[in-house]
């Protein structure tokens, strides 16, 4: 016997949405851990000024369960982390939900088919084990010496710290992707000096962020149908960026180079100083590295009390931050002292990395461990979601998995191949299941096959410094299909690629 049928990892949007689509296909044995002290994943964590989705919130919302109460298009955080909540109540799941039990590893009992999981607060089994751990879960901290030498606060993005006040003091942000975006225009006018230390700027792209006002909430509410018209508007929008703009970035040239002018000209026409422009101005193509959405970011760069640095930073010391800046003439270094009063920290997260991919150390058959094994031989999942490595798990928001225009897509697709694994091994009567090798290399070739279409496969990514990348030069954070073709290869994988064991009854022989 075994403690739960199905035990998932992580109580954000993928765990959730998997627990409501459990529920409706009758599988209600399950419990959800969460590490933390209340549900919600990153929006849970994520709680710095000005956070918000950076896509359209009529896209990323369950498509089943739409939100006519979205105070904007582009929804602040807030309202992200309430609609969690209401989506867990409405659908039974909250009950389901172990908070304050962190995950500590995992190991595959290949005689009794079930996962031996030890928690934060104990161990238990379970037949089948999915990790819905999203990939914005740990906070990555820059390697720069002397970060901890620091005298005043310094604060990571991800774990916001309300009670600093930066009202009228010097405050440096290091970092410049889609945090940054939000926060810098967000804390401009209220601090007395703001320094930007970018390293690598970002394509971005007008923002059209409009507020819902309540006359047109009463109309989504009273007459559904209107939002999902305007759902369907948001979401082809969505993919036409993301999907075009990185999937099939070979294939559509000419489209590329409209949004990359777009965003050129909006950069002219919020930006002042052309040197400055010319420092906020992308060297590399449209999405080697995540674009975003911002009318506010770019032109803040006009303040009087806001700096943008591009210097290499050396080192940090108590004072603040040392950047050098090299001759190109005589090669003569020079250094310079940035005093600051607090350092904010908006430096993204640890993706496809050892201990992030899976989160949690995860023995699986032979004893092999598979976040080690895919950081020695690179990283591969079939159909973005299981390995030959580990039978009875599936890991949501792993390699190859993020598809389409919304992350809402990965969720819904991935919750759909997992329950359609479950009702089948409960119809075989089935104890153990695990994806045969064969299919999942032909996965996996079809896979390097189409990233050569993306836009991963351009030179110029290599100054991207971008999270899509791993260790080996390769991409395996984004699958590159649209989002329409990751919901059909969720509805008709064959479930023959999986192979189905019974476990020996007690007191049989093998």
């Amino acid at each position: 016997m075994v403690d739960k049928e199905v035990v998932i990892v992580g109580a954000g949007f993928s765990g959730i949405g998997l627990g409501i689509q459990l529920r409706k296909a009758g599988i209600t044995d399950f419990t959800i851990l969460e590490a933390a002290d209340d549900i919600g994943g990153v929006w849970h964590h994520n709680r710095y000024p000005g956070v918000a989705v950076d896509i359209p919130s009529t896209t990323y919302s369950y498509s089943y369960e739409p939100n006519p109460s979205w105070s904007r298009l582009f929804a602040p955080g807030d309202e992200l982390a309430a609609y969690a909540k209401r989506c867990a109540a409405k659908y039974g799941v909250t009950n389901h939900v172990r908070l304050h039990t962190r995950v500590e590893a995992a190991e595959y009992d290949a005689d009794q088919h079930h996962w031996s999981v030890r928690t934060s607060g104990g161990s238990l089994t379970a037949r089948f084990l999915i990790s819905a751990v999203g990939p914005l879960d740990q906070p990555k901290y820059p390697d720069i010496p002397g970060l901890g030498t620091f005298a005043g606060p310094t604060v990571h993005t991800a774990r916001w710290d309300p009670t600093v006040d930066l009202r009228g003091k010097r405050v440096a942000v290091i970092g410049s992707g889609a945090t940054a975006l939000q926060l810098i225009p967000e804390i401009a006018p209220e601090v007395a000096r703001l320094s930007a230390f970018q390293r690598t700027p970002i394509w971005v792209i007008p923002k059209p962020n409009t507020t819902i006002a309540p006359p047109m909430r009463r109309l989504f509410e009273r007459v559904p149908v209107t939002q999902r018209v305007l759902r369907m508007a948001t979401s082809l929008l969505a993919e036409l960026v993301m999907t075009a703009g990185i999937a099939y970035h070979m294939r559509v040239p000419l489209f590329v180079r409209s949004v990359e002018k777009l965003c050129l000209w909006h950069l002219e026409q919020q930006v002042a100083d052309p040197e400055t422009r010319e420092r906020l101005t992308p060297k590399y193509g449209l999405g080697c590295k995540r674009p975003s959405f911002s009318n506010t970011y770019l032109r803040t760069f006009n303040r009087d009390n806001v700096d943008l640095i591009t210097d290499r930073i050396v080192r940090i010391v108590h004072e603040g931050i040392v950047t050098a800046r090299t001759d190109n003439a005589s090669g003569e270094v020079t250094e310079t002292l940035h005093e600051v009063e607090i350092l904010l920290l908006a430096t993204g997260f640890k993706t496809m990395q050892l201990g992030v991919v899976p989160p949690f150390p995860l023995h699986g058959t032979d004893g092999i461990e598979v976040g080690q094994w895919w950081d020695e031989h690179k990283y591969q999942n079939y159909e973005g979601i299981s390995s030959p490595l580990a039978p009875n798990f599936w890991l949501m928001n792993g390699p190859w998995a993020a598809a389409g225009a919304s992350w809402f897509s990965v969720i819904e697709s991935g919750s759909r191949h997992i329950v359609r694994c479950l009702d089948e091994a409960r119809r075989r009567r089935a104890t153990q299941m695990v994806v045969r090798q064969e299919p999942h290399d032909a996965y996996m070739r079809s896979m390097h096959k189409k990233v050569r279409h993306t836009s991963f496969a351009q030179p110029s990514c290599s100054q991207a410094n971008s999270y899509y990348f791993d260790r080996h030069g390769e991409a395996p954070f984004v699958r590159p299909i649209s989002g329409p073709a990751l919901e059909l290869a969720s509805r008709t994988f064959d479930l023959d690629h999986y192979r189905y064991d019974q476990a020996p009854l007690p007191g049989s022989q093998k």
